[in-house]
């Protein structure tokens, strides 16, 4: 078998895998969106609310189609000798690769700035939503217990919600004493202020520079085998006659 048969069927065979990965994403995620306390039920206890894995399934069904699209057309563009379909196949993985690079730049070097965006579209939310809208305010009770966090930057971001409206205190989770693991009660403005409990922006950051060399090796081989795809790709439509 020479080199160009062999990338060939290398080609096949990882975008074949690519293009299954897709449809079991897609398949999950139609799932979960579906039919989400069904899927907890079978996989594991449930630990975070319903709309939370409505999210995660939106999100499943988006990864799984752009997967299966791209799987389809490396394979089709391989096992064919398609130029079309290769040159297809390299843009769209050259414009997911540009997207993550100027993703994480962004994220590195306009961490400020994107807080202050971030702020000014969450912050009037969760002033609106939280306390009456379920959803949301499950969703966000979940990330708060989940990254031991109040809010997006603190208390403060409850003040005027429905929920502190209706009930007179803010979210407990924002009363948190990280020292003996309990909730202060009642959890009012002093109580809060004097917990001061991180916002969740700040406690993601967080999280994420401490496992900065597992996010960094997962970002690296992502950027290696995207790479990778588009230089066989590549090479595929320049052999092709």
């Amino acid at each position: 078998m020479g080199c160009f048969s062999f990338i060939k069927v290398m080609m096949i065979l990882f975008n074949m895998l690519i293009f299954l990965c897709g449809a079991a994403l897609l398949a999950v995620g139609i799932w979960v969106s579906v039919d989400g306390p069904s899927f907890m039920k079978i996989f594991g206890p449930m630990s975070s609310s319903a709309m939370q894995f409505v999210n995660v399934g939106y999100f499943l069904i988006a990864a799984g189609a752009v997967l299966f699209a791209l799987g389809f057309l490396g394979c089709y563009g391989a096992h064919t000798e398609s130029k079309c379909a290769l040159m297809t196949f390299f843009f769209i993985l050259l414009l997911i690769f540009i997207a993550e690079v100027a993703a994480a730049v962004v994220a590195l070097v306009y961490t400020t700035l994107a807080e202050n965006f971030l702020m000014a579209v969450v912050v009037p939310n969760i002033k609106k939503e939280y306390g009456s809208q379920k959803d949301f305010t499950q969703v966000w009770n979940s990330t708060m217990e989940g990254l031991k966090c109040c809010g997006f930057t603190n208390y403060t971001d409850f003040e005027g919600s429905p929920y502190v409206r209706m009930n007179g205190t803010f979210p407990p989770y924002c009363c948190y004493n990280s020292v003996n693991h309990s909730f202060v009660e009642p959890c009012n403005s002093v109580n809060a202020h004097n917990m001061s409990v991180q916002g969740c922006f700040k406690q993601l950051l967080y999280d994420i520079r401490t496992n900065a060399v597992t996010v960094g090796g997962v970002a690296a081989g992502i950027g290696g085998l995207e790479l990778a795809a588009m230089i066989v790709s590549m090479y595929l439509y320049c052999n092709l006659e």
